[in-house]
């Protein structure tokens, strides 16, 4: 190692000679090192956010959604099925032993939010006190909605960080009455405000909880009415117990409700867990496009790399007799020619890297995509630099060793 850095200010010195040269042969590690540290960039971002999203979803929940329907087609819906309702919630609890919890949600329609002084256009839902946690969402500030709420159909509110600024711009909403429709109610807790790039997964409405208010379902059944024909609830989560696998689970859910809504095909299905395992089969595809990318570019920058080599060895010949001549071994001159393709090669994968973290965040900018620095895909970039320098290195290095002195030093 000792020996070998030497070598290596002397190639930056050889390669500061023939800059053009040296910028064209940079350029083919730049743009393949760069383009796939931006990708694998994205692709990590992308990753991250799933999961995410995953996480407001819950990945041990089962999630039982109402289907919409209108005019003739829900009272057509409405002879076989009521939808959904608590009722399917306590028979799930019942005859399911994987069912370890559960919440109920309905969304109540509005025709306006006040507080004092402003007005917003929020969604309002009835939730059960387990809905908070089952759903991973934290309180800033306040409490959340409590099984004591629900059971004396309390007026109360628990708002989204996006419902509470627009209430109450100028201070603290917790204690503080908001109307909805014709019925006031106390805010008793505000939501953190976790950021998700996108409001949809893999087909799957999401997120915009900062945009809601929360009230006790007994509350929104009781004191908010519901248009006609609306089922109790509008989306059931289920939490599966540690053990079992939701997969095999939502089967026996399936099963359980087409019994009880006399196969009315009235609520879908959702299973985080396999959105999860799609997203990630998926991702793994995009990871070996890109390997194979980055295979196909890191070659051609070897090949590059091989050809400019080649090129100094005939260039060099009478330095290298030179070198021979005054004691120079052939090993001296290998060394000299791999720490030259080796110095080349790192060069080009920092120069590959610091473009790709560029254009990463210049195409997250734009298209408001998430983006993650992968260490790992840097890491395995730079390393795969080294190795391609010494590999493509090695031949014109030989080549370079084996010339005759007496006859390099007569070449013209």
């Amino acid at each position: 190692m000792t020996n070998f850095i030497p070598l290596v200010f002397d190639a930056l010195a050889e390669m500061a000679a023939h800059k053009l040269r040296t910028l064209l042969t940079l350029l083919g590690m730049i743009f393949g090192v760069g383009a796939v540290i931006a990708m694998l960039n994205i692709g990590e971002g992308a990753e991250q956010q799933a999961l995410k999203m995953i996480d407001s979803m819950g990945l041990r929940n089962l999630i039982v959604e109402a289907k919409p329907f209108s005019g003739d087609e829900l009272r057509d819906i409405r002879e076989e099925s009521l939808g959904l309702t608590l009722a399917d919630v306590y028979a799930a609890q019942a005859t399911l032993p994987f069912v370890e919890g559960f919440s109920a949600e309905r969304h109540v329609k509005t025709q306006s939010v006040y507080s004092d002084n402003y007005s917003a256009d929020l969604s309002v839902l009835g939730v059960s006190a387990s809905h908070f946690s089952l759903s991973n969402m934290k309180i800033e500030y306040g409490r959340e909605l409590t099984d004591e709420d629900d059971k004396n159909v309390a007026q109360v509110a628990v708002l989204g960080s996006g419902a509470a600024q627009s209430l109450f711009p100028e201070g603290q909403a917790v204690g503080q009455f908001v109307k909805v429709n014709h019925l006031w109610v106390e805010v008793v807790g505000v939501l953190n405000n976790p950021f998700l790039a996108k409001d949809e997964f893999q087909g799957v409405k999401i997120g915009g909880d900062g945009e809601k208010v929360f009230v006790p379902l007994s509350t929104s059944l009781k004191k908010l009415n519901a248009p006609s024909l609306a089922s109790e609830l509008d989306l059931i989560k289920l939490k599966i117990k540690q053990d079992v696998d939701p997969l095999v689970a939502s089967k026996a859910v399936v099963q359980l409700f087409k019994l009880r809504h006399g196969e009315a095909d009235d609520y879908s299905l959702i299973v985080p867990a396999a959105l999860l395992a799609q997203q990630k089969q998926t991702q793994q595809i995009f990871n070996i496009v890109m390997a194979c990318v980055a295979g196909i570019s890191l070659l051609v920058g070897g090949i590059g790399i091989m050809n400019i080599m080649l090129a100094n060895v005939l260039e060099r010949t009478k330095e290298i007799g030179l070198l021979r001549a005054v004691g120079a071994t052939q090993q001296n001159i290998k060394m000299q020619f791999i720490a030259e393709s080796f110095t080349i090669s790192v060069l080009g994968g920092l120069l590959g890297i610091a473009f790709g973290l560029i254009l990463s965040e210049i195409i997250g900018f734009y298209s408001g995509w998430a983006v993650t620095w992968s260490i790992t895909a840097i890491v395995l970039s730079l390393t795969i630099c080294m190795a391609v320098g010494i590999g493509f290195g090695v031949y014109p290095a030989i080549k370079a060793s084996q010339l005759n002195p007496i006859d390099a030093l007569h070449s013209d």
